[in-house]
């Protein structure tokens, strides 16, 4: 059997330019199927963690997906908002640690505008329970004051100090502006790669700063408060769109979520962030299947392609089969060996692809985390990823039957009989 191999290398060797493209392109099919798992994989951690340490979200009665929609990734309108004694009662509950209001409704070129208190800035945690930082400036102080994320500050080319003016509803487009009170930018947050990114902070009196002279979602006509008057009312918030909270025990979540649905002055829905994200991610992971089974045809794309190499080279390679027949092989031995060289090429293709794909994730992993958030670790190869490739050497070896068949069939005269 060793004669066989070595004359099955040189084989090889003789057609390395045809066989080199071909595991180049096994190489990389691999590459993009274990890639797109394993960025799939991190974007699915990098969602699940867009909201770390809270215990629970808080909001008026509605669906679990779409309150985390609205209160976590700011995306959608809330059904209702809930009264700010509501938020009162719920923060003085002794199993209550910390209790966050945010309220929404306003926008800035497209970004939602979200007004809370201080105690965001120290609270709120994403990812592996990190806390919010800042890439320059500090966090809200003066009424007309303006935090904002990453993604704001290079989308519109902000820095601190600068005058910006918030709009009336979300959206981009025929919104009226609160143009009289501009606010200043006291902070820029660091690049999290979570909704914090594209979001603009203010604090809950500026909110209702903004809207002493709006009435039912419109200036009141003639009526005009100027930016410096304003403090000079009463700014007490009389609602929020929903409540994160932390609870001194995670042993009484249960109980406390049991007690906020069951709050009898208005009807509120408590939910774990954890089990409402699974169920989100359920919604808005269609995407990410569709292009894994994508990337799985493209790699049976590549085995194709090698199956094709092999059985176009067959006639070619009819004499050199029939010389090995001839001092001894068995069409047995020739079907093993044509069989063996389609798996061994994609072997080394797959062993390939991975150390491509380990020398790119180690490459590119910090410019990716700090411009989408996604923490990509570069590895060779995980648990989880050898049941893609193990699936790959299966259908490899499935593929290589066909031309080891082929060559199976051919006989000693038939090599050795020139065809005119």
């Amino acid at each position: 059997m060793k004669y066989l191999l070595a004359l099955a290398i040189r084989s090889a060797w003789n057609r390395k330019l045809t066989l080199g493209l071909t595991l180049m392109s096994i190489a990389l099919s691999v590459a993009l199927l274990v890639g797109v798992e394993r960025v799939r994989q991190d974007a699915q951690d990098s969602f699940e963690q867009s909201v770390s340490g809270t215990d629970l979200v808080i909001g008026a009665r509605t669906s679990p997906v779409q309150l985390m929609l609205y209160a976590v990734f700011h995306l959608g309108d809330a059904t209702n908002n809930i009264h700010w004694q509501t938020y009162q009662d719920i923060a003085a509950n002794p199993a209550v640690a910390w209790a966050i209001p945010v309220s929404m409704g306003d926008s800035h070129h497209g970004f939602p505008v979200v007004g809370t208190t201080q105690d965001y800035f120290e609270h709120f945690h994403y990812g592996e329970a990190q806390a919010l930082t800042f890439s320059g400036g500090k966090p809200f102080a003066g009424l007309f004051d303006a935090v904002i994320g990453a993604e704001v500050a290079d989308h519109l080319g902000y820095h601190v100090g600068d005058k910006i003016t918030l709009s009336h509803g979300m959206g981009d487009i025929g919104l009226s502006e609160h143009a009289d009170k501009p606010f200043s930018v006291s902070g820029i947050l660091a690049r999290t790669g979570t909704p914090v990114d594209r979001t603009v902070y203010v604090g809950l009196p500026a909110i209702e700063a903004i809207h002493l002279d709006w009435q039912g979602g419109a200036k009141i006509p003639g009526f005009n408060i100027p930016a410096e008057y304003a403090s000079k009312f009463d700014l007490t918030p009389k609602e929020v769109t929903a409540i994160l909270v932390g609870l001194k025990s995670r042993a009484g979540v249960f109980k406390m979520q049991r007690t906020v649905n069951e709050y009898r002055a208005e009807p509120l829905l408590a939910v774990l962030p954890g089990v409402a994200l699974d169920q989100l991610w359920q919604v808005v992971g269609v995407a990410e299947r569709a292009l894994l089974a994508v990337s799985g045809m493209v790699v049976v794309v590549g085995l194709c392609g090698l199956v094709a190499v092999i059985l176009a080279s067959l006639n070619e390679r009819r004499r050199e089969l029939a010389i090995l027949r001839s001092v001894g092989a068995r069409p047995l031995d020739v079907f093993l060996l044509l069989s063996a060289e389609g798996l061994f090429i994609t072997l080394s293709g797959t062993l390939l692809g991975m150390l491509l794909l380990t020398a790119l994730s180690a490459m590119f992993a910090p410019l990716i985390q700090s411009h989408y958030g996604l923490m990509i670790a570069p590895k060779f190869v995980s648990i989880d990823e050898l049941g893609l490739l193990a699936s790959v050497m299966g259908v490899s070896l499935l593929a290589s039957l066909a031309p080891g068949y082929g060559a199976y069939k051919l006989s000693l005269a038939d090599g050795l009989t020139p065809r005119i």
